[in-house]
């Protein structure tokens, strides 16, 4: 009879081994396999106060994962279930349950990205900003006025101030964060440039390098041409020639500019309009690039005090007004010889 009962505890322990190796093989298999076989991805959302062992469940149940329990094992072994982060979660065919775990407990959420261009008002940045509808908006029709306040700088203006650039961003995030990060990025680059600038440049503080790099952003249709067209207008506030520059008058005409500069807006009472006054305007027009800012710190140097636009997105430089009148008549008026304004010196 002994004899027979330890038969069968062995048949009991060899069983017993067997199907705990078969499921630890099982189980190791599983936290190793593809998720997604004919999907390339697919998005989960964690809500506010998800609970691990509720969820897990219900992507079982939405045929995400097979074996929701093993999760459950693995992450109270070797995780901290309680800690699941909320957002959206992308699963690609390169997951396995282990990564989709780390994702979950990790907080490896799904970034969106919004881009802001460079040579963009701060008009069209908000534009942008508000039609995005995975941020959450706190900022909508308010003025630029209140806009800056309830980012905590009350009383700048708010054009120039923010870096064009690429943002990442989770679901859900704040419109109020993702334009913080753009005018701490802004600031941070022009005070870190501004030590290294070029001696004898005709500005006193880092925002007037802002106002200035705004216009030669607005100004340049070819990169290369950043620092030559940076020196021209850096020679003319050493000369005290005005800036003249048309982004400026159409800067300052807002909603009425209609797409052409006429005579009469060149004679307006305007403080943007660098035709009729010297030095810069009070404020920047466009959102500068990092190399808008490099090139007005640190611009061509030579002669150049006039430019005009080959139609090709490059320009003509050139160091007398005599030359560049006969440019004006060969790029902008054909060969055809005219009457046309051009700076003269007072």
């Amino acid at each position: 009879m002994r004899h027979f009962v330890y038969k069968i505890l062995a048949i009991c322990i060899l069983f017993g081994s067997i199907l705990a190796g078969y499921y630890w093989w099982d189980y190791k298999t599983y936290l190793q396999s593809p998720l997604l076989s004919s999907e390339t991805s697919r998005t989960i959302y964690v809500e506010q106060g998800a609970n691990l062992t509720r969820l897990l469940h219900r992507l079982a149940s939405e045929k995400i994962i097979e074996k929701p329990n093993y999760l459950l094992w693995h992450a109270r072994i070797f995780a901290n279930p309680h800690k699941l982060h909320i957002g959206e979660y992308q699963i690609t065919s390169d997951d396995t349950p282990v990564s989709l775990l780390d994702k979950l407990l990790n907080g490896k959420v799904k970034l969106n990205s919004i881009t802001l261009v460079e040579g963009w008002s701060f008009s069209q940045f908000m534009s942008v900003i508000n039609k995005t509808t995975t941020l959450q908006h706190h900022l909508k029709e308010l003025t630029d006025e209140k806009i800056m306040t309830k980012l905590g700088y009350e009383g700048i203006h708010p054009e120039g101030q923010f870096m064009p650039d690429t943002y990442r961003y989770p679901t859900g995030e704040s419109d109020i964060v993702v334009l913080k990060q753009a005018y701490n990025a802004m600031q941070k680059y022009l005070l870190n440039k501004w030590p290294d600038r070029d001696v004898g440049l005709p500005f006193k503080s880092p925002y007037e390098a802002l106002i200035l790099a705004s216009i030669v952003e607005k100004e340049t249709g070819k990169a290369s041409e950043r620092k030559q067209i940076a020196g021209v207008f850096v020679k003319r506030l050493q000369v005290r020639m005005r800036l003249q520059t048309d982004p400026t008058i159409i800067y300052g005409m807002g909603e009425r500019f209609k797409g052409n500069i006429k005579r009469k807006d060149l004679k307006r009472d305007s403080p943007y309009n660098t035709y009729k006054y010297y030095g810069l305007p009070p404020t920047p027009i466009a959102m500068p690039s990092r190399e808008a800012i490099d090139a007005v710190l640190q611009p061509a140097t030579g002669d150049a005090l006039y430019f005009v636009s080959k139609g090709d997105g490059s320009h003509y430089f050139s160091s007398t007004l005599k030359e560049h009148n006969n440019a004006v008549i060969k790029y902008q008026l054909k060969g055809r010889k005219r009457p046309f304004s051009s700076y003269k010196k007072e």
